[in-house]
């Protein structure tokens, strides 16, 4: 079982307190810069989020400088490559992919290295401090940002540096990672909101810290994935399955039981009732 001290367990709320109050705000309102930041400060305390800011802005100034005046796409793309990923050296870490360090924004911009998502970030927020709108495409098991042109919409891979990506390269993408089981369509093009985003970014991190057994880590991205998205059936059992795994039996006891009142006949349903049936044991005997 986990523990942390006392000192710890503070900075720990404070941070989730910070997170859930840019949580509550709607899509449009929900700064992604700042609420990744606000992921990363609850493992980093003493997190300067406003110095990774001005990072931020720096990177979109020198872009801007490099651009000029022009507002073609494809030359607001190639400073912003430029700078992103040739002068700063971002990249994908393709050799250490499921480090957690990798999806932490301060980490991915002290040590150049990242995944597709925390890279894209990076990317689409440098762009709209210049006014150049990017949004997040999720594709499964990838992800990439698009502008929209007036003439076509242009995808961008910040992993592989900037590389621009026809719907074909895309197709050829999904067949590599998922051997040819899903097609490219408009629907999955569609750029993600903000929620989604970090959303996707909490999934990652609790499936790494779920791997490595780190129970109290990923019970911390279940508690905020259902702050951006309260009440979602899955999220509700498996913090209740990572309650049972830090020894926080009545809480657990009560995730399960509200999984099943809020979920018709799931699937794993009997699985779910045996737990309650001990943890109902246990809670009884620790009263």
């Amino acid at each position: 079982m986990e523990f942390f001290e006392a000192p710890v367990i503070i900075h720990i709320l404070k941070a989730q307190q910070a997170f859930g109050a840019m949580a509550a705000l709607d899509d449009g309102a929900l700064p992604l810069d700042r609420a990744a930041l606000a992921i990363a400060a609850e493992e980093y305390p003493g997190l300067d989020t406003d110095g990774y800011l001005r990072r931020l802005d720096i990177l979109a100034a020198r872009a801007e400088v490099l651009i000029g005046d022009s507002r073609e796409p494809a030359a607001v793309i190639d400073g912003l490559n430029e700078v992103l990923f040739v002068q700063e050296g971002l990249g994908g870490n393709g050799e250490d992919y499921y480090d957690p360090r990798n999806s932490f924004l301060n980490e991915v911009l002290d040590r150049r290295l990242g995944i597709p998502i925390s890279l894209s970030i990076i990317y689409i927020e440098v762009a709209r401090r210049i006014g150049f709108p990017i949004g997040g495409v999720g594709l499964p098991g990838h992800f990439l940002v698009k502008h929209t042109a007036a003439d076509r919409d242009i995808l961008i891979d910040p992993f592989h540096r900037g590389r621009i990506l026809t719907f074909n390269d895309c197709q050829e993408l999904l067949d590599r990672i998922h051997g040819g089981e899903l097609t490219v369509d408009a629907a999955l093009l569609e750029p993600m909101g903000n929620r989604a985003i970090l959303t996707r970014m909490l999934y990652n991190l609790k499936a790494i810290y779920t791997q490595k057994e780190e129970h109290l880590k990923a019970l911390s991205a279940v508690d905020k994935i259902l702050m951006l998205n309260p009440g979602v059936p899955s999220e509700i059992r498996d913090r209740g399955l990572l309650y049972m795994q830090t020894g926080l039996f009545a809480r657990a006891l009560a995730s399960l039981e509200a999984y099943l009142t809020r979920t018709a006949a799931p699937e794993d349903s009997r699985h779910v009732r045996d737990n309650i049936r001990v943890l109902r044991g246990v809670v009884c005997a620790e009263n």
